[in-house]
């Protein structure tokens, strides 16, 4: 190995950033959703399209709108797991609702981690792992929708292609 490798693997075991970092040394992603909307709507909205895209037959016509599972799920709380159709990589996707304004609005914290550990760059998969949901469940068009995240959040989120991934 030359002494660039080195000092990456290095830099990756101690938990500290390469000098070029540019985000996560790990493929993952963090999203802050606001919505004009309760957090009811809001949970039943994704707990509903997790379930709906539980299956392979959702990618049947390509992408990875597919093989959702929940694991967990309460009005505060959703826990799910996301594999990728083709090389069946799994990402553990975690949703926090918290609301606001008299319970009127929702501000959700979002994230989507690779399970694999040496998994750096994703091609915005964990992304679009958590927007397309937000998209299948019609809650990007909710009143309030406003996303908050960037590619320092989210690996490879500016060439994120979630009509791919």
């Amino acid at each position: 190995m030359n002494l660039k490798t080195w000092l990456f693997v290095a830099a990756l075991i101690a938990g500290t950033p390469a000098p070029s970092a540019a985000g996560p040394l790990h493929a993952q992603c963090k999203v802050e959703w606001y919505f004009g909307i309760p957090c009811r709507q809001v949970y039943v909205s994704l707990v509903n399209q997790i379930k709906k895209w539980r299956t392979l037959a959702s990618c049947a016509m390509g992408g990875m709108k597919c093989l959702y599972k929940l694991q967990s799920a309460n009005i505060h709380f959703i826990s799910a797991k996301h594999t990728t159709p083709v090389k069946r990589h799994v990402d553990d996707l975690s949703f926090r609702l918290v609301p606001f304004r008299l319970f009127t609005h929702c501000h959700v914290s979002a994230m989507s981690v690779s399970e694999t550990w040496y998994t750096i760059l994703d091609h915005g998969t964990n992304y679009c792992n958590l927007y397309n949901l937000m998209e299948g469940s019609g809650l990007t068009e909710a009143p309030g929708y406003t996303e908050i995240t960037s590619d320092f959040l989210c690996t490879q989120r500016s060439s994120a292609n979630c009509t791919i991934y």
